[in-house]
């Protein structure tokens, strides 16, 4: 006998590996947990190919959600107790916006998201997705999307979803600590939580907790320079991203070419975010990992040789070489690359660009010039924490630090 879903049991509590039980104790978010949608966020890795640096870090967008609306609940509990008028809807509108924050992610995360749709964000996406359950759920997702977008009247709840102390980074840093085994960036989230406060309507931590605060940015940045930077894990994305590039130019010049329905939707397309419409985002909620690196394994074997091999070097893990460093390449050093690579493939000079990449990446742990983080003294005042006088280290983490790299081929040795 099937049971109605309404008769369901919806109060679940989930075992995390990072906070041990999490109560899903509103029927609402339940619903949107279970919706299809949401579900994709299973088959989306929350950092792409660190794994193959890390091998324990196979961990999914669909994990890193769930974790940040916990911390959200937490924090919100704090700001409750220490006096803070936070309604049920408004707590609610919170926990929901950082639980749909990440749905607009593509496969493989910021590894593709400018390569499959190069012209509209994951957070723009991210609207579009709960635009589209707002109406499916009769209009309880608007205070929601209000937060999302920073178009509500409290601003320091948009803070805890988007900011440089939210909670989404707080998630996110003991989690990658967490799956890939750098102990580096793990934190205490707790502190931090029970350390918030609002002043002047923005997120502020207490000055008892200026220490936690730091060791968070320092935290941020090693992950960011072990982990999300670590120079192979550049080259296997580059990698990444040319295969697919190479498939797309191909797939537009009419190609044969192995592809998922949704895959080959977005292979043949561009879009901008005025032209993304129903049925771009209905096809996009169908596109996963599994449809890139599936078609991936099957480019091995394809005539186009470029596209062969970079996909079989992907699969196979037999990655390029790395040069990094921080200074800007030269571009007689990238001119001399590529011919060489031209000379070495019997490829043309303009097809060497799929083997010889160069690019910066940069790390910022946090950013004078953004949002700021509050410091809320005892007497009331409220200071950036970067302009704090016993707070030098911060000031000077703050500065961004560039790196430049050049990829090609080991066999140019």
């Amino acid at each position: 006998m099937l049971t109605n879903n309404k008769d369901r049991n919806k109060l679940k509590i989930i075992n995390d590996p990072v906070y041990g039980f999490i109560a899903i104790s509103d029927e609402l978010i339940f619903d949107l947990i279970e919706h299809r949608y949401f579900q994709r966020l299973r088959r989306i890795s929350q950092t792409a190919l660190t794994s193959n640096v890390y091998p324990g870090a196979h961990h999914t967008r669909f994990h890193h959600a769930i974790g940040a609306m916990h911390l959200t609940k937490n924090a919100i509990e704090v700001l409750k107790f220490k006096g803070h008028d936070i309604t049920d809807d408004e707590e609610l509108g919170a926990l929901i916006a950082i639980l749909l924050h990440d749905m607009g992610h593509g496969p493989y995360s910021h590894a593709l998201e400018h390569s499959i749709i190069p012209s509209v964000s994951h957070e723009e996406i991210s609207v579009k997705f709960m635009e589209k359950l707002n109406i499916e759920f009769d209009g309880r997702l608007s205070l929601a999307i209000e937060i999302f977008r920073n178009s509500y009247k409290k601003k320091f709840l948009h803070q805890l979803i988007s900011s440089q102390l939210d909670m989404d980074r707080l998630d996110y840093l003991n989690r990658d600590s967490f799956y890939s085994g750098v102990v580096e960036g793990a934190i205490n989230s707790k502190r931090l939580i029970t350390m918030l406060n609002v002043a002047n309507d923005n997120l502020a931590i207490e000055d008892k907790g200026i220490y936690s605060v730091e060791k968070f940015l320092v935290a941020r940045r090693l992950m960011y320079w072990q982990v999300y930077l670590h120079k192979t894990v550049i080259v296997s994305e580059a990698l990444l991203t040319r295969s697919v590039l190479r498939a797309k130019k191909l797939r537009n010049q009419r190609f044969d070419l192995f592809a998922s329905s949704a895959l080959k939707y977005f292979l043949e397309r561009d879009w901008s975010l005025e032209g993304f419409n129903d049925k771009d985002l209905e096809m996009f909620s169908k596109l996963d990992d599994y449809d890139v690196f599936g078609a991936i394994k099957e480019w091995t074997n394809h005539e186009d040789k470029i596209l062969s091999d970079l996909s079989t070097r992907l699969v196979d893990r037999k990655l390029f070489k790395i040069q990094l460093g921080d200074k800007i390449i030269d571009s007689k050093i990238v001119d001399d690359l590529k011919n060489k690579v031209a000379m070495l493939f019997n490829i043309s000079y303009e097809e060497a660009e799929n083997y010889v990449i160069q690019g910066k990446v940069q790390n910022n742990a946090y950013r004078k010039d953004h949002d700021s983080i509050f410091l809320l003294k005892k007497n009331g005042d409220v200071q950036d924490i970067a302009f704090s006088p016993d707070q030098q280290s911060v000031s000077a983490i703050s500065e961004a630090m560039k790196k430049y790299y050049l990829i090609y081929p080991r066999e140019l040795e």
